[in-house]
């Protein structure tokens, strides 16, 4: 059974959600079954005084099975399905007596919308409790009445954080912001104070539902709300350029379904759930973030059968702006840090950063100044090699320098644990190379961290040929300690996220070179869903790092007998070198930073480039040329053996440079658009564009044979 019934003296039914097998509660068939079960026994109560929700599990409810929801194609099944369930919450609603949410854990989703069909939530105050309805991050809207409530709730302007964006609350928030009623300090006085106000709430019901009822802050029809709808859809547009219909979908459920009255638009919202849970967008979203990030998570490309290792003690070898970030993340997961630079006096420079993170988060009141001291007091900085002694785990962060990282490797591992591992943070150079350093490059393994390191959720580890398993493992087991989602990849020039972002940024400069207009380039990779244009990523990473690999990759492959193809990007990086355009941190490249205005595309681009004769793209033929390059080159990284993993690849492509989430990664791009169609595309681009463009063989293969990226 999904529920557990028990009705007390007090004539108090409490409801408890266990389902079985389950380590979570989900709405599911089964779930539907039970709640109707429930439900029918407490009609048939004749002196029952209230009822209590709560959870056996330590999440109250976690939302709706998203496997069934992934599955589902047929509009009008689920149509039924939705509004079915949807019954059984207004049933619950209307039941005539006081029912209150004990929230004992975790209600997002779904989970919330069962707390909202109650009279009063109450929730125990634990910063381990999320609360909210973030449904958007999947391509998803609230379908199980919490857009209708929400807005009835809060009121339309109020609702739309909540609801379009998908924010999640700690209790203590969800209070402050009205998306609960009350606190408890724990499962029992959440019970005591359910009770308690079902005593003192005989008659409760939700406000919608009241004869006097008028939404908070009023309907479309009033002047304030009017003005503001009439700018919010353009707004949204300007933010997601119309890629993400589950955003859109929202606002218009929330306004329309609050011009009529409750079941209305409790139907408007099932058909707008319906529409976007059967569309494209949402089973790229679901399959990426739900089901591929889960098995990167669960370790699908970790050595099986090696027992989990955890990180104890962790040295990490320059504290600039990768090094104080990479220290910040392991002392906030608990793990004891050394912090060593060339001396003393800049290892404190990094620390200093790190508390100013850390101060942020206090002056938000997301952290108190107590954690922030515990955190302050297991980082070490040190000039000394000696204080890297009983590391178990040294991150090399370093500039990108062969001789200064051989170095430092070699000065660290005469002083950490035997049996320790040593990780470079390298971003483009050959993991194999690098560990001939190393006395034992069986413990040499790369941690690619993204910058700024304490946002970015992405860490690329990276096999040399040395790599044991075991060394693999303890990377791999780090990563999660340190609440980041690890991708494995082998050894190869760029690995895999830095080798496949380049292709995006010089496509953006072989189209510049070839006479496109700037900001047409710049509009077309925000259109094709990427979170920056191509030139403005480039001034971040800067024009003279760019440069530097380049040269340097042409020197390595010069040394074994190889040569570097020309790439027609490579005339626009050359000229913003030469002319002294080297990105954002040297106040000049393909953008202007005037003081304390906004960014703008530098002027004379247009001069310097743009050729007024040379025949204009279309924007779709920007777009395709800017998104096939970047699914070409992810390809042919699996065609060369640099991953294996399908879900690596997607979530990789997501979380290491931002490819548009809403097309679920590189390979589900291939997937959405269609393999042959994605071939064929893919072959009028080369012709028209050169070899950069052809279709790996191992594309053309799955094309014949009608299969996809799985």
């Amino acid at each position: 059974m999904a529920f557990r019934y028990e009705k007390d003296q007090d004539d108090i039914v409490t409801l408890t959600m266990d389902m079985e097998g389950r380590s979570v509660n989900v709405i599911n068939d089964a779930f539907g079954k039970g709640f109707q079960q429930a439900l029918a026994t407490l009609q048939k109560e004749e002196d029952l005084k209230g009822v209590i929700l709560t959870s056996a599990k330590k999440v109250f409810l976690a939302g709706a099975d998203l496997e069934q929801i992934y599955e589902q194609t047929d509009p009008k099944v689920l149509f039924e399905s939705t509004e079915a369930m949807k019954a059984g919450l207004r049933q619950l609603e209307k039941l005539g007596k006081p029912v209150v949410a004990a929230i004992n854990g975790t209600a997002l989703g779904g989970g919330y919308e069962l707390a909202l069909a109650c009279h009063h939530r109450i929730a125990i105050d634990s910063d381990r409790i999320k609360i909210g309805l973030p449904e958007v991050s999947l391509g998803l809207i609230p379908g199980g009445g919490g857009i209708t409530r929400m807005v009835r709730m809060l009121g339309l302007q109020a609702s739309f954080p909540y609801l379009t964006e998908g924010k999640q609350l700690k209790p203590k928030a969800a209070k402050k912001a009205g998306l609960i009623d009350d606190l408890a300090e724990d499962k029992a006085q959440l019970i005591e104070k359910a009770r308690a106000w079902i005593h003192a709430n005989p008659k409760a019901h939700n406000p919608w539902d009241g004869e006097k009822f008028r939404i908070p802050g009023g309907d479309p029809r009033r002047p304030a709300i009017a003005q503001m709808l009439a700018i919010a859809p353009a707004i949204m547009k300007k933010k997601t350029f119309g890629n993400y219909p589950a955003a859109q979908a929202i606002m218009n459920a929330a306004v329309e379904g609050a011009y009529v009255d409750f079941d209305t638009a409790s139907r408007i919202e099932s058909r707008y759930f319906v529409q976007v849970a059967t569309g494209q967008t949402s089973k790229n979203m679901i399959n990426t973030f739900w089901f591929q990030l889960n098995k990167v998570n669960a370790g699908e490309s970790r050595p099986k059968d090696i027992p989990r290792q955890e990180t104890k003690k962790v040295g990490v070898l320059g504290a600039g702006m990768m090094g104080h970030g990479i220290a910040y993340v392991s002392a906030f997961a608990g793990i004891e840090v050394v912090l060593k630079d060339v001396s003393r006096e800049r290892a404190e420079e990094g620390k200093a950063k790190i508390e100013k993170l850390l101060n942020k988060r206090v002056s938000r009141g997301r952290m108190t100044e107590e954690k922030r001291d515990s955190i302050l007091q297991r980082i070490t900085p040190t000039g000394d090699a000696k204080d890297l002694q009983g590391c178990d785990l040294i991150v090399e962060a370093v500039f990108e320098n062969r001789e200064l990282k051989a170095k430092v490797t070699k000065e660290a591992e005469a002083e950490m644990l035997g049996d320790g591992v040593f990780a470079s943070n390298t971003s483009t150079l050959p993991i194999s190379g690098l560990a001939e350093a190393s006395v034992r490059p069986e413990k040499f393994v790369g941690l690619h961290f993204f910058s700024p390191v304490e946002k970015m959720k992405l860490v690329e580890i990276i096999t040399g040929e040395k790599t044991s398993p075991e060394t693999l493992a303890k990377a791999f087991d780090y990563v999660l300690q340190i609440k980041k989602v690890p991708i494995v990849v082998n050894d190869s020039r760029g690995f895999y996220t830095s080798r496949v972002f380049s292709t995006y940024v010089f496509e953006g400069m072989a189209l510049l070179a070839e006479g496109q207009l700037p900001r047409a380039i710049e509009a077309a990779g925000l259109q094709a869903g990427m979170p920056v244009g191509p030139f403005a990523v480039s001034d971040e990473v800067s024009m003279s790092l760019m440069a530097h690999i380049r040269k340097q990759t042409r020197e390595d492959l010069e040394a074994v007998g190889e040569t570097l193809p020309h790439h027609p990007g490579e005339v626009v990086l050359e000229k913003m070198v030469t002319i002294d355009r080297l990105g954002k941190a040297h106040g000049a490249g393909f953008y202007e930073y005037p003081k304390g205005e906004a960014k703008h595309l530098w002027p004379e681009l247009h001069e310097l480039f743009v050729d007024e004769d040379a025949p204009k793209a279309s924007q779709q033929d920007l777009m395709d040329r800017l998104m096939f390059i970047q699914c070409l080159e992810t390809v042919r990284c699996i065609e060369e053996g640099v991953f294996t993993s399908v879900a690596d690849g997607n979530v990789g492509s997501i979380f290491g440079w931002g490819f548009a989430p809403f097309k679920g990664g590189t390979l589900q791009f291939i997937n959405d658009y269609g393999v042959a169609a994605f071939v064929e595309r893919a072959q009028q681009l080369a012709e028209a564009h050169g070899e950069r463009f052809v279709p790996p063989q191992m594309l053309i293969d799955m094309a014949a044979e009608g299969r996809t990226f799985v």
